[in-house]
């Protein structure tokens, strides 16, 4: 945990995606995730990212290391 909230915009200095493809993380429809969803599981603000996508209702790309389809199942799950 790095100590600051999905509200803090930065945490998205420190992510990692920031430092790669971001095409990457926003793949075609159909596209692999697996190289987006790999550089997530080593990123440090990994939960601040899925927090803030879920709170904003983010509909594209990989956030936190969860796909679009994921993060709705998630919402569902904890709602």
């Amino acid at each position: 945990m790095t100590g600051l909230t999905p509200e803090d915009p930065g945490w998205q200095e420190l992510a990692l995606c920031a430092q790669t493809d971001p095409e990457a993380f926003f793949p075609e429809k159909g596209g692999s995730t697996r190289e987006a969803k790999r550089v997530c599981m080593s990123c440090d603000v990994r939960q601040e990212c899925l927090e803030y996508a879920l709170a904003n209702d983010e509909r594209f790309g990989i956030w936190g290391g969860l796909s679009e389809r994921e993060r709705r199942r998630l919402k569902r799950q904890i709602s």
